[in-house]
């Protein structure tokens, strides 16, 4: 199988050994996405700034790849806070057409940087 990496100066760039996503067998592994802005380096605040961050940073990814929001089949989403779904989910939905893709939300107790969001996707081509 032939894996292609996608990257793009739009987004984060990588803070370890991982890619900003891998192209193979037809589908966009993106790799988890915080929000960073990539012009500053600097974590934007506030939980629906943050999950607005995280979904351009997504995009970008996407972008580069030469796919959008609408070739996404699953969503993962971490939360340090499940107080925070609601406005998560708004800022969320505005970017996403259906029909909706799958999606897992988790809490978890930390993420890099102290962020309250992380996503990551899979896209298919095509």
């Amino acid at each position: 199988m032939v894996r292609k990496e996608i990257q793009t100066r739009q987004a984060p760039q990588a803070i370890g050994p991982y890619s900003q996503a891998i192209e193979a067998g037809g589908f966009v592994y993106v790799s988890g996405q915080i929000p960073i802005d990539p012009a500053t380096g600097n974590v934007v605040e506030g939980i629906e700034q943050q999950t607005h961050q995280v979904m351009n940073n997504l995009q970008a990814v996407l972008e580069a790849a030469e796919l959008s929001f609408a070739n996404v089949v699953k969503f993962t989403i971490y939360i340090t806070s499940m107080d925070d779904f609601a406005k998560v989910n708004e800022v969320y939905a505005g970017y996403l057409e259906q029909p909706y893709p799958a999606r897992a939300t988790v809490e978890v107790s930390r993420l890099p940087k102290g962020v309250a969001i992380e996503m990551d996707v899979v896209a298919v081509k095509g």
